[in-house]
């Protein structure tokens, strides 16, 4: 069974493909495929960044409902 991997690990993996496809010495095959897997990556990352932001934007009131956290200014 394949380990989760964390944010940061998928982050670092999408900073290695990028490298490797501005480097252009990958053929046209491998590029497509390290492309679909870097983007797979990608959105994998942003709904990670989405669901964080969405928790912190939510606090635990004191009867403990979850409510949307906003600041009165």
């Amino acid at each position: 069974m394949e380990e989760k991997k964390t944010f940061e690990q998928k982050i670092k993996e999408l900073e290695k493909t990028v490298s490797e496809l501005e480097n252009g010495n990958v053929d046209l095959d491998s590029a497509i495929k390290k492309y679909s897997s870097a983007m797979m990556l990608a959105k994998e990352c942003s709904d990670e960044l989405k669901n964080a932001e969405e928790q912190v934007n939510k606090i635990l009131k004191e009867n403990g409902h979850l409510e949307n956290f906003s600041i009165d200014e």
